[in-house]
Parts: structure tokens; sequence; C-alpha cells
């Protein structure tokens, strides 16, 4: 009788934990579904996040909480920002790792993840394997840079050592790299990890139409640089996504398109001092747009 009972107690313990385990299955998924749904993105592999350069008039710290406010969860740092939050230095390869490990923990409590760093480069061998260290170091996946060309078969032979991303960003005419045309033609036999980064308002600035530069980009696009602008040419200044003349409905269908895969950095680069609002309008119409492809 008793051995009846032991087996009955254990069956009956063993029941309890399969309905713990598939109660706890079902959560997890019903987690990741509603995070899909409030975050489209997600599903297509887009990480999408803030340039801390959007927040330039602030530190790091504050950039880091603004971005968590915006409902975003990445950041691309850039050079020479104020670190704060109470810690001394700026962002940059010369960070020591008291000061690395300090900036990471910072991300953690905010639920911000650095993914990017730039726009930046170097001016020698030395310079460039310090800033992959660094990259690597911060778990960084994607340097934005415009190398001097001389320069790219080193970052490339670097991209692939490390496992880091080079995205040759664009600035606008006459900066060196403001027509795909010239990305293409120069990092022609170099690592796939050397690529572009799509900075659709510059493109816009440069009287180009962003569309076709990344289509003339295709599998080639590593990072981006989200903006729409009220009007083309140099006079042009960040609006809400979708509401200007970038066409940023058709951006991002062709940015699916190419199955792209990787971070994507509101840059919002008006009304400096007080934007926060202004980033988050932007990523909720983008992820209403991103909801209907």
């Amino acid at each position: 009788m008793n051995l009846l009972k032991n087996r009955f107690a254990l069956k009956l313990q063993f029941a309890v934990v399969l309905l713990a385990c598939l109660a706890a299955c079902k959560s997890v998924k019903t987690g990741a579904s509603n995070a899909s749904a409030k975050n489209p993105e997600v599903k297509l592999g887009w990480e999408l996040g803030s340039q801390a350069y959007t927040f330039r008039l602030f530190t790091f710290a504050e950039a880091i909480k603004k971005i968590d406010s915006c409902n975003l969860r990445y950041v691309e740092a850039f050079p020479g920002q104020k670190i704060g939050g109470g810690i001394e230095g700026t962002m940059g390869p010369d960070m020591d790792d008291a000061k690395r490990q300090a900036v990471l923990a910072k991300l953690k409590e905010n639920n911000v993840k650095v993914v990017a760093f730039g726009v930046t480069g170097a001016n020698s061998e030395a310079e460039w394997v310090k800033l992959f260290e660094f990259c690597k170091a911060m778990g960084i996946h994607t340097i934005t840079s415009e190398p001097n060309e001389k320069d790219l078969q080193l970052v490339s032979d670097l991209c692939d050592k490390y496992q880091i991303n080079v995205a040759i960003h664009n600035h606008p005419n006459p900066s060196h790299y403001w027509n795909p045309d010239i990305v293409l033609n120069a990092i022609k036999g170099k690592s796939k990890r050397l690529g572009a980064c799509a900075d659709i308002g510059h493109w816009v600035r440069s009287g180009l139409d962003p569309v076709e530069c990344l289509k003339k980009l295709d599998g080639h696009v590593l990072h981006s640089h989200m903006k729409d602008l009220h009007e083309k040419g140099k006079g042009g200044h960040d609006v809400h996504w979708g509401e200007g003349v970038s066409n940023i409905p058709a951006v991002i269908a062709e940015l699916k398109r190419q199955n792209f895969k990787g971070a994507i950095s509101a840059e919002y680069e008006y009304n400096w001092e007080s934007n926060s609002a202004d980033v988050a309008a932007s990523v909720v119409n983008f992820r209403n747009l991103v909801s209907k492809l």
C-alpha cells in the first residue's frame, strides 16, 4: 500500500512540474509574441535604436535615459560625448577598463545595449587596432566610419579578425562618400563586413533618391541612420519619420526586400534641446509602417 502511495505521489509531483513547465513556456511565447507586436521590427532582425548624437547636448548617461523613454533598446555611441552619471571622461577608445565596465553597467541599468560606435575613424594602424579592441570589449558589432580609402584593406582585414562590421557613412556632397557608387567601388573585393551605413537624410540633402541608393547598395547595407526631412536639399531639417520628403515607407519596404539585418539609428538633428518627443513620435510612425508590410 505504501509503495502505491509513493508511486501516486511521484506521479502527482511529475504532473505538477510538467504543468508548471508548460505554463512557463506559454508565458515566454506570449511575452515574445507581445514584444513582436509592439516592436514589429524585431521579427525582421532590426535593432531599432538611436544615435547618441541626437542627444549631443547631454551626457551619454542622460542620452540612454532619453533613449529608454522613447521605447528604444539600442544605442549607437559617438566619440567625445561626456559620459556622465558619476563617471568621468568621454566616450571612446581611451576609456580604461573601469570606465568601460561602469558604462556597461549603466547601460544594463537602463535596459539599453550599445551596438554601434561612430561616426569615427583612425589615422594609423595602431589607432585602428585600438578602436577595434575598444569595440570588442564593449560588445559593439558595428563601427560607422568614413575611412581614408588607403586604409580600407587594413580595415577590411581587421573586420574579419575581430568579427566587427565597418559601415561607411555618407555625409552630404561634397564629402567623399556622399554617393553610393563611390562606396561600392571602395569596398569592391573587400570583406563582407565592410559595407555601408545608409544615412537616409544625407542622401536627400545631396539630391539623391534614398530608395534608389539603397537598391544600388543591395547586400552591402550594414547599418542605417534614419532621417526624414521637411524639404529636399541641404536646407532640409528633420521631421517625424513618414511626414517628410524622404519616402520613409518605401525606404522601410526596400530594407525588408533586401532582407537587411542590423541596427537602425534614429539621428534626429533638430530641436536639439528637447527632441525626445520627436524621436518617440518617429518611432511610433516607424513601427506602424513596419506592421503594415
